[in-house]
């Protein structure tokens, strides 16, 4: 389906955005820490044409037999379900977060299409919400920037689809560069970009989307979001990002087991962004795969948001020679990255499909992703 078959005409713009994968720093983002995504290979599409009413129609290729509209006056939350939040939701926020005067603009066709795959811990929303902000900030001449941008993006998702995230999948999929990582400070969203050097060095970064899907609207996400929160408050701190290594055995003290694993999760996390960049820039990405194998398994058995799916992925690609492997993402489902040798690509792809097959375990789909641009105009 595409926007001619839906709307009866063509769109005369299009904008797209970027996937991310994170390359370290998981569930550190909404405790004002540290994270290290890069935007990918993968985009999503929005084509776009004005409208002469003030009327937002908004369709897509996963689910082309409905369009869904909304007058820009009538923009708010509860007016807003399912996928299409995703580009209304946008709308909404640029007006209420970022404080823009829709009063006289007028409305678009969008058409959404995407090879971001959904519910592998992808960032397949970001994408959408980012290519959606870009665009309307332009052809809205909006004048706001992407950092700002980014934080609308938040926004939306937060209060207009009710997905407690952080602000790094917006960042990484406005802000990316090629072959390159963003190394983002969430509390202040300073960023730096930090070359990944993957093509020099003959490594590429394989994904393993174990087909488990996972929802961040629902529990196991927002309930270590209130752990987190909990440990903070009980450490006397403002977010866990102001704890450091050295204060783990006085949180031990005060925290319940879980909390404390919590706790721990996130504080070496953050220690383990800040020593991947720097190894990153000292020595290249041969001499991380350590720091990614102990993220994974920190996220197993501290923050405990792993899967079995994952668990092998990851255990299976480090055994046929992986340089590092974790799961990226949320968490309970997803996806898991490798850092391969090139050469040594398609032997552990087989490996991890084999080894799913032999557990059962539905067949994932395993591909390669290049660190790329971020949000553009097509």
């Amino acid at each position: 389906m595409t926007f001619q078959q839906v709307y009866g005409y063509e769109p005369t713009v299009r904008y797209s955005a970027p996937g991310r994968v994170n390359l370290i720093g998981e569930h550190t983002d909404y405790n004002d820490g540290y994270v290290l995504p890069f935007a990918i290979d993968r985009r999503t599409v929005a084509s776009i044409a004005q409208r002469d009413d003030r009327v937002l129609r908004v369709a897509s290729a996963f689910d082309p037999s409905s369009v869904v509209e909304l007058p820009l006056d009538e923009l708010s939350p509860d007016r807003m379900d399912g996928w299409s939040a995703y580009v209304f939701g946008i709308a909404w926020a640029l007006r209420e977060h970022a404080g823009a005067d829709l009063s006289d603009k007028h409305g678009f066709d969008v058409f959404i299409e995407s090879d971001v795959p959904v519910g592998a811990g992808l960032s397949s929303s970001a994408a959408i919400e980012c290519g959606v902000a870009l665009a309307f900030n332009d052809l809205w001449e909006l004048g706001l920037d992407r950092k700002t941008l980014a934080r609308v993006g938040q926004y939306s998702e937060n209060h207009a689809v009710g997905a407690p995230t952080g602000i790094m999948d917006q960042s990484a999929s406005l802000l990316g560069e090629q072959d390159a990582v963003v190394f983002l400070d969430c509390r202040t969203l300073d960023t730096a970009v930090v070359d990944l050097a993957l093509e020099a060095n003959g490594l590429e970064v394989l994904v393993v989307d174990t087909r488990v899907e996972h929802a961040h609207a629902t529990g196991g996400y927002k309930a270590r979001r209130d752990s987190c929160e909990h440990g903070a408050a009980v450490m006397g701190v403002e977010a866990l990002r102001d704890l450091s290594v050295e204060d783990l055995p006085r949180a031990a003290e005060l925290l319940d087991d879980e909390t404390f694993r919590r706790v721990r999760h996130v504080v070496t996390e953050d220690q383990r962004v800040l020593d991947t960049v720097r190894t990153l820039r000292e020595d290249g990405p041969r001499a991380i795969g350590d720091l990614l194998v102990a993220s994974h398994e920190s996220m197993r058995d501290d923050f405990e948001i792993s899967v079995p799916e994952l668990d092998l992925a990851v255990s299976t690609a480090m055994e046929h020679g992986a340089v590092g492997a974790r799961m990226t993402g949320g968490g309970f489902g997803g996806a898991a990255i490798a850092l391969v040798d090139r050469e040594a690509r398609g032997a552990i792809a087989e490996a991890v499909t084999s080894a799913f097959a032999a557990a059962g375990y539905r067949e994932p789909t395993v591909f390669t992703v290049h660190a790329a641009q971020g949000a553009r105009r097509d």
